[in-house]
């Protein structure tokens, strides 16, 4: 099987491991100290959030300032457009922040939060039988 880590750079971790559980993800303890949190998403997908100080035993160069600059929007699908908005919902109230305003295409919904750390996430909702026929030329003809 197959498996995905993001790596995030954070400045708090417990900060940040105690907002991903606020959203109702669990805490891989095996793979934790003091300065990393393991994040459970899905049963092979994990963030892997560390300090920046351990994140950059990982990399050349700087981390990137997400104040100014987003590297990359992570997304996660959800099974209806109400778990789309309860999953914003949580993140505001613990600490996140509004990122771009919801897209409803009716065959699928999004909506989108920064996380401590600025880091972009996006919680999506897509009617698949309506894809598949064809809706999604909605999107390419609607910009």
């Amino acid at each position: 099987m197959r498996m995905i880590f993001v790596n995030l750079p954070v400045k708090d971790v417990k900060a940040s491991r105690a907002f991903f559980e606020a959203l109702g993800f669990s805490i891989n303890e095996q793979f934790c100290s003091e300065d990393t949190a393991c994040v459970v998403i899905a049963d092979n997908i994990f963030a892997m959030l560390l300090e920046h100080k351990r994140f950059k035993d990982f990399l050349k160069g700087d981390i990137a300032d997400n104040s100014t600059n987003k590297e990359v929007l992570t997304c996660l699908s959800c099974e209806s457009r109400a778990e789309v908005e309860a999953m914003k919902r949580k993140a505001l109230a613990a600490g996140g922040t509004e990122w771009m305003p919801a897209q409803d295409y009716g065959f699928m919904y999004g909506d989108s939060v920064c996380d401590l750390d600025g880091h972009v996430w996006e919680f999506n909702w897509m009617d698949m039988e309506a894809a598949a026929a064809g809706a999604h030329h909605q999107i390419e003809t609607a910009g």
